[in-house]
């Protein structure tokens, strides 16, 4: 059947194939990502838990203690600033795994690609569900800590999926383009590694965007990390409501470019065999 026989509706399903035709393949793919991340490893699974608070501690130690780093509406001490930066880095932390995974997801299984039928466009969903699952312990190290350092708990992080969404369906638009991309050019995968650290230092994760000289202050603006981290320390440290129009309109253009992803990879994959 031709692309041009396909329903208007099953278009419009066609990114989510992933959780309908194929969930029970999704959910394991995602399930041996998370397991072999950690294979071989003595604290196994631990890690997902051990690497967010080791490197809560070098951030805090190279940009809270040694460069005297200070939020506007922290309170006395670097346990505050520790907190504030570790929200951002769990914002940064999913969308960096994404993009640095996203090159390599069909060049790692060429033999998806050449000995069976496998339908290649699910692979960026059970890479963003192992991201989300960092995700998620991540969050458990930073409520642990929040309550240890600072003796209260923001009821309105119950929100935060929400501010996660648009972010989400993002990397997954993005992932897309980059695992199509990342098959002909195999320089992308060395060029999204800096990118992820760009994105990390140009963003509000390091400081708040006000205190930004007003001539860069763009770059910043410009970085969609920038608006995610902003709302996300909202709902977790300062029991404000999310910027719900805000959201709203970073969820409609992430949607676009969702599609506009998946479109690309389907309309460049029939080349993939004789690249690989």
């Amino acid at each position: 059947m031709g692309d041009s026989a396909i329903s208007p509706v099953a278009r419009m399903a066609g990114p989510f194939v992933a959780l309908t035709r194929y969930r029970s393949l999704t959910l394991e793919l995602a399930k041996r990502d998370i397991q072999g991340r950690y294979r071989g490893s003595s604290f196994g699974m631990g890690w997902s838990l051990i690497s967010p608070f080791l490197l809560l501690c070098i951030y805090t130690f190279a940009f809270g203690t040694v460069m005297g780093g200070r939020w506007p509406e922290a309170r006395e001490g670097h346990a505050s600033f520790a907190i504030i930066l570790f929200a951002a880095i769990i914002v940064h932390g999913f969308f960096a795994e994404c993009l640095n995974k996203a090159p390599v997801l069909v060049v790692s299984n060429p033999n998806f690609v050449k000995r069976v039928v496998f339908p290649l466009d699910i692979l960026p969903w059970p890479m963003v569900m192992s991201a989300l699952f960092h995700t998620a312990a991540n969050l458990v190290v930073f409520v642990v800590l929040r309550l240890i350092m600072n003796g209260d708990f923001s009821w309105t992080i119950v929100f935060l999926p929400f501010v996660m969404l648009p972010l989400v369906v993002l990397s997954l638009g993005m992932s897309w383009i980059l695992a199509s991309l990342g098959v002909y050019v195999r320089d992308i995968a060395q060029v999204t590694g800096l990118a992820s650290m760009a994105f990390l230092f140009i963003s509000s994760a390091m400081m708040p965007v006000d205190s930004v000289d007003p001539r860069y202050r763009w770059v910043f603006l410009a970085n969609p990390l920038t608006f995610i981290i902003d709302q996300a320390r909202d709902v977790m440290l300062w029991n404000r409501m999310p910027n719900w129009a805000g959201l709203a309109l970073y969820l409609g253009i992430a949607t676009l470019l969702m599609y506009a992803g998946r479109a690309w990879f389907k309309a460049t994959q029939k080349g993939f065999a004789d690249v690989l």
